[in-house]
């Protein structure tokens, strides 16, 4: 499947989906969180914390676990599916998500994206289109909303092409946030055709600071993202209450994470620009009182 723009979105009534991230890889999505928690309800702010958990573990296998990484999250599967089937979990993550797919009624089938997307790091270090890094992202970082519209009981398929659009925004700043990082430990998620186009060598990327094509790859990149979170704030309209403020809450640390990547001149080799709590309150603000970050 291909998704070369933010745009490209059926109206949710036929079989076709936009398949387009996010956190969050996994990660895109964990990285805002804390966003979302602070003034959120105790069963919602339960059953995220929950996701999380399981998202944050599936991740660390997939990073750092010692050993056969594909037979570990083989494994964390195989016990995931078992909750479906109604065997208990020995692992406490699943044990504690339990009651949160019961509750939400989560299909097996988000949660298990997240799995794969770590299998897929595995083997694949490389991209050479920005379509396939954006298929990868429907692994990566489209279940984390897809996730939080389930705990909200706000999933719909027009929502959740919608959401999809901010989660592969998120993915893709936290892919330019963390480029040294990524490239020390093997993997470019920086597009080949993109590398090409703007004359930027794997070298370049491990220099410490970024030189000019690099920060001119770094900005277009940038631009991309902001299109695809624009392009899924529409969501926000259709939701109300907390479901609204914990969505509002994603695309303003996205929002902000960008201010944060333009403010440091498009460099992210020194460390990844981070925003500030006071940059992502701004952006929230904005978005909340419908003025662009």
């Amino acid at each position: 499947m291909t998704t070369a723009h933010p745009d490209d979105i059926s109206d949710g009534t036929g079989p076709e989906r936009l398949a387009v991230t996010a956190d969050p890889t996994t990660q895109a999505g964990a990285e805002n969180f804390p966003v979302a928690l602070r003034v959120l309800p105790a069963a919602p702010r339960r059953h995220l914390l929950a996701i999380y958990g399981y998202a944050r573990m599936v991740d660390d296998i997939g990073d750092e676990y010692v050993g056969d990484r594909i037979a570990r999250l083989d494994e964390v599967e195989q016990e995931l599916r078992g909750l479906y089937a109604g065997r208990p979990a020995s692992e406490r993550v699943l044990r504690d998500l339990a009651p949160t797919i019961e509750a939400c009624g989560i299909p097996a089938d988000v949660l298990v994206r997240l799995i794969e997307a770590n299998r897929v790091d595995q083997v694949v270090a490389r991209y050479a289109t920005f379509d396939q890094l954006a298929d990868y992202c429907t692994l990566s970082a489209n279940p984390v909303g897809e996730l939080v519209l389930h705990v909200f009981g706000r999933h719909t398929a027009t929502r959740v092409a919608l959401s999809d659009r901010i989660c592969t925004a998120l993915q893709i700043v936290e892919h330019l946030q963390d480029i040294a990082e990524d490239h020390r430990a093997g993997r470019v998620y920086l597009p080949q055709e993109d590398l090409d186009r703007f004359g930027v060598s794997e070298a370049d990327l491990a220099a410490p600071r970024a030189n000019t094509a690099l920060r001119d790859l770094v900005a277009y990149e940038a631009e991309r993202a902001a299109a695809w979170l624009a392009a899924g704030e529409p969501l926000l309209g259709s939701l109300h209450g907390f479901a609204r403020l914990a969505v509002s809450g994603y695309a303003a640390g996205g929002r902000a994470a960008l201010a944060a990547l333009a403010r440091s001149g498009y460099d992210p080799l020194p460390g990844p620009p981070k925003a500030s709590k006071a940059m992502v309150v701004g952006a929230l603000l904005r978005i909340t009182f419908g003025r662009r970050a």
